[in-house]
């Protein structure tokens, strides 16, 4: 009875010998670990996890008998992937080691995600409020201007009224780009692999030094979003990868692009049966730590020649099609990964 009531938590449970040996776990352990019983069963822990310290505290929780807790410890797996978990172990016998297992990610994630968003509606209403106080006075120096000029039979101060008029449409279109996307998505059946063949054309022609490598999980079934609106996102993304590592000089310049279908997957506060996970990895010199935390405002940009739009405006693309942009970075690599839900939406 006890052990069907295991089976059925969500938390990790593993039953340890007094050697740290596997000698059951329940099916949310084995989801954990992407490892079956049956392959660990009788392996220590530590060899499945490639890490002592979770050893020394199981080894401790036995020696003195008493329950031993770990927050936010972060635990390597055999397929590569890095974990962060909460873990307690407590020892039911001298022989026998009781170990529950709570992974955090999720949770971590969702609260970034939930912080991310907040900050992305907190920073359009900003915008909107701002480009609504700026065209007004553009529009009425341009009209301005044109008045001006149609009085000057001068042709050389016709040409300063020109310069003005030139620069307020130069700025009304800044403060356009600011606001992201002026049109509503029309989401429809849409192939993301196409979207990124058309992206990965255009890099080639402007870029053809930048090798760009394809990694395509072609059983992804389409999405419903905006085409158009979908090549500028990922095209902003891989644009901003690529003039980056153009610009650092980086030697050998690579660009992958990765498509992976998640499932079970939470995207700020909402879980999704399937998301499609469009990854973007580039080797180039990485993005300052100064600028991670804003990376995605208007006007924030690392390269000398940014502008600071395009990643702003493709988390603002992402937002209408209810998905988002992560990234994580370090010198010599740097990944965005655009995560799209792929249930039908009709909002």
């Amino acid at each position: 009875m006890y052990q069907r009531l295991m089976e059925h938590l969500t938390t990790a449970v593993l039953l340890l010998d007094a050697q740290l040996r596997v000698q059951w776990m329940n099916p949310a352990a084995e989801a954990l670990l992407a490892l079956s019983l049956s392959r660990v069963e009788g392996l220590t822990l530590t060899a499945l996890l490639g890490q002592e310290h979770i050893g020394d505290v199981l080894k401790k929780a036995r020696d003195a008998y008493h329950p031993f807790t770990q927050r936010e410890a972060r635990l390597q797996l055999a397929n590569g992937e890095a974990l962060t978990v909460d873990y307690t172990v407590s020892p039911l016998s001298a022989d026998e080691l009781l170990l529950e297992i709570e992974p955090r990610d999720r949770l971590l994630r969702i609260s970034r995600e939930e912080a991310l968003q907040s900050r992305q509606e907190t920073i359009k209403v900003l915008a909107r409020g701002m480009a609504h106080e700026v065209k007004n006075p553009l529009g009425g120096i341009r009209g301005a201007a044109q008045l001006l000029e149609r009085d000057l039979d001068d042709p050389g101060l016709k040409e300063f009224t020109r310069i003005i008029i030139e620069e307020v449409d130069r700025l009304r279109d800044l403060v356009d780009s600011m606001l992201g996307p002026n049109r509503v998505s029309r989401h429809e059946a849409l192939n993301i692999h196409k979207v990124l063949e058309r992206v990965r054309s255009l890099l080639i022609v402007e870029q053809p030094g930048v090798h760009i490598e394809r990694d395509y999980d072609p059983s992804l079934p389409d999405l419903a979003g905006d085409e158009s609106q979908m090549i500028q996102a990922v095209l902003n993304v891989a644009r901003n990868a690529v003039e980056a590592m153009t610009e650092a000089g980086t030697e050998r310049p690579r660009l992958i692009l990765r498509t992976r279908a998640r499932r079970q997957f939470t995207l700020g506060a909402e879980r999704h049966r399937l998301v499609c996970e469009v990854g973007m990895t580039d080797n180039g010199p990485g993005i300052a730590a100064a600028l991670r935390d804003t990376l995605f405002y208007p006007m924030v940009s690392g390269r000398a020649e940014g502008s600071g739009l395009g990643l702003s405006i493709a988390q603002s693309i992402l937002h209408q099609h209810h998905g988002l942009i992560e990234c994580e970075s370090a010198p010599g690599k740097t990944e965005f990964r655009l995560l799209i839900p792929l249930e039908n939406r009709h909002d």
